[in-house]
């Protein structure tokens, strides 16, 4: 009965291509986390932001009630509602919003609105009681390559990200060209473990600062991949698809390395869903074994509403919450 009393918090998640309904206990446990990833992107090789739209207005009712019955909760026993407002899709985050405040008016519960990035950086904290910041983060999606350091909870400061295509978008477009399918990150890691990593020296951006470039990366596959034939593509696309991922891990690592060293941090979370790549896992883990590395479990690495939860229940907690008033951000920055 004592858990019952405690705090809890209904999430919802809807900035990309997945639906997704969480449920949060104060110190960050996760109660339900539901995850309904799109896959009538697939046959167009990347999302369709007005099919996202639809598919969120589709599954969003059910998702909510599977979250609600996989927590053992019924919506009387919520006390706040978190939603993601941005960055994203601007048609995808407009369904999570709307239906995540119309809920809290109706139920006349706190609405706080969430940034997604920040949500990223909270899933390192979930079912983890003893971690706590300072912390610096590697953070790597579809559509993101930030470093962020954290002094504190709700306190950043912003290192560097990338300046052109984020590390998750540029395995997609390599697998894309590969003939691989989407999202293609996963099908490059997979067929990589059985490839050489030397086999192709494709360039390393040099960026200034903290930030990352790989756009320059990607053209290069590009024109390797004209001068070959399909039969030595298909001979070798093991091959490439190493030499390829190495040079992001390297890059990566670059810029992590140095930050690391400057602000003499001893803990560092990678997160998003390229941290689920097992290479950079493997590099992370070797390089920095002589500091904490964190991951956070599969199942936060992808957009999920559990990160969403993390974040409402910390601002829930220090009396946060946000006006009816509040919009929709594609652009939404974590400042």
């Amino acid at each position: 009965m004592d858990n019952l009393k405690k705090m809890k918090i209904l999430a919802i998640e809807t900035s990309c291509d997945e639906t997704a309904a969480a449920c949060i206990g104060e110190n960050f446990e996760v109660l339900s986390n539901v995850t309904k990833t799109h896959v009538e992107h697939s046959v167009f090789g990347g999302v369709v932001p007005e099919i996202a739209s639809r598919v969120h207005t589709k599954l969003i009712l059910p998702v909510v009630r599977k979250a609600l019955e996989d927590a053992s909760l019924s919506i009387q026993d919520i006390d706040g509602i978190a939603v993601t407002y941005g960055p994203g899709l601007i048609g995808s985050l407009l369904v999570g919003l709307v239906f995540g405040k119309t809920l809290a008016q109706v139920l006349q519960l706190p609405f706080i609105g969430v940034n997604h990035l920040e949500g990223h950086l909270f899933s390192i904290f979930l079912n983890r009681k003893n971690l706590a910041p300072p912390l610096l983060f590697l953070l790597v999606s579809g559509g993101h390559t930030e470093l962020i350091y954290m002094e504190d909870y709700g306190r950043y400061k912003y290192l560097g990200g990338t300046l052109d295509d984020a590390a998750g978008e540029a395995f997609d477009k390599v697998a894309k060209m590969l003939g691989l399918p989407y999202p293609g990150g996963p099908h490059i890691d997979r067929l990589a473990r059985e490839g050489r990593k030397d086999f192709v020296r494709f360039p390393r951006a040099r960026t200034k600062g903290y930030d990352f470039s790989f756009s320059g990366l990607k053209t290069a596959v590009l024109y390797y991949l004209r001068k070959q034939s399909r039969e030595f593509i298909e001979a070798h696309i093991s091959d490439i698809a190493a030499s390829f991922q190495e040079a992001v891990v390297d890059m990566l690592l670059e810029k992590t390395r140095i930050a690391m060293d400057e602000l003499k941090c001893e803990k560092l979370a990678v997160v998003g869903g390229v941290s689920m790549n097992s290479r950079l896992r493997e590099v992370f883990n070797k390089e920095f074994r002589n500091s904490e590395v964190y991951f956070p479990e599969p199942q936060f690495t992808i957009d999920n509403a559990a990160m969403i939860g993390a974040v409402g229940m910390f601002k829930l907690k220090k009396g946060e919450k946000s006006p009816f008033t509040l919009g929709a951000n594609p652009n939404l920055k974590l400042t």
